[in-house]
């Protein structure tokens, strides 16, 4: 299952995040996205758990606790909306 991390703090760290989740259960990824050009944190993230019972449990236990600093957002991660070549957000 793949769950959505917001409001992360820009020091917070794939370990710390991992260290969080994997108190729920087995994580298979941690990917915090980065800006493109500066490689600084986005302030947001997925975590791919393996295990969808674990998964719902962190959903539940990470939400709104602090991790580096920062109460964080959780939840199910949807999956993106497909875009239409060269819409660049208009329709």
């Amino acid at each position: 299952m793949n769950i959505y991390v917001g409001n992360l703090s820009f020091e917070a760290t794939e370990a710390d995040i991992e260290q969080a989740f994997g108190e729920y259960g087995e994580v298979q990824t941690v990917n915090i996205v980065k800006d493109r050009e500066t490689g600084r944190s986005r302030g947001f993230g997925f975590v791919e758990m393996r295990d969808a019972q674990a998964a719902k449990q962190a959903i539940d236990g990470v939400n709104m606790r602090e991790i580096a600093g920062r109460a964080v957002t959780v939840n199910e991660a949807r999956p993106r909306d497909e875009r239409r070549e060269g819409s660049r957000g208009r329709w």
